[in-house]
């Protein structure tokens, strides 16, 4: 028996306006089991990993924009080629691509090499902003997260948490509770 499965994501857990929009999509497009995740897409993606796991043959993956999934053009093609050595097809709700066809295949590898493209560019202009900003004395970037939270993550380890408790709970990375710690020790 073949199924739909979703698969929604957010970059940070503030965006709720932008995560219950997906799930509500996914909803009315059928999916009868959706994974989600509130990670950043260079992260630890355990949801995504579970949901490829779960996905069987004549199954469809539907998000709802392609930058939920794939960080890339390369990302997006090697996950193209796991689902369909699984016999999974995949539909990208705002570009109306659906693997299921050789032009949407055509269509998916186009669109999403625009995006890489899109997304280097911007990358680039704000690059430049900031060297501009920073050259004219006006960028000092921001304070590092962690190092606001120092006497926290101390408190926390003293009452015996691990450092991954920690993290997980003041939603910072284990690295970053090392180096604050690390200061004024």
């Amino acid at each position: 028996m073949t199924a739909t499965i979703g698969y929604a994501r957010t970059s940070t857990t503030e965006q709720i306006a932008g995560f219950e929009v997906q799930l509500e999509t996914l909803s009315r497009e059928g999916c009868v089991k959706v994974f989600q995740e509130q990670v950043s897409s260079v992260g630890d993606r355990p949801q995504l990993r579970a949901c490829l796991d779960y996905l069987r043959d004549g199954d469809t993956l539907i998000v709802t924009k392609l930058d939920r999934l794939a960080r890339n053009t390369q990302h997006l093609l090697e996950m193209v080629e796991a689902l369909t050595a699984k016999g999974v097809t995949l539909r990208i709700l705002s570009m109306s691509v659906d693997t299921s066809t050789a032009t949407g295949k055509l269509m998916l590898t186009m669109l999403g090499g625009i995006a890489e493209f899109e997304r280097e560019m911007m990358l680039e202009r704000q690059r430049e902003g900031i060297a501009k900003a920073k050259a004219e004395g006006k960028y000092k970037g921001r304070k590092p997260t962690a190092m606001r939270q120092t006497e926290a993550i101390r408190q926390l380890a003293s009452e015996g948490l691990t450092k991954a408790a920690i993290a997980q709970r003041l939603g910072i990375s284990e690295r970053s509770i090392y180096r604050a710690m690390k200061i004024g020790a």
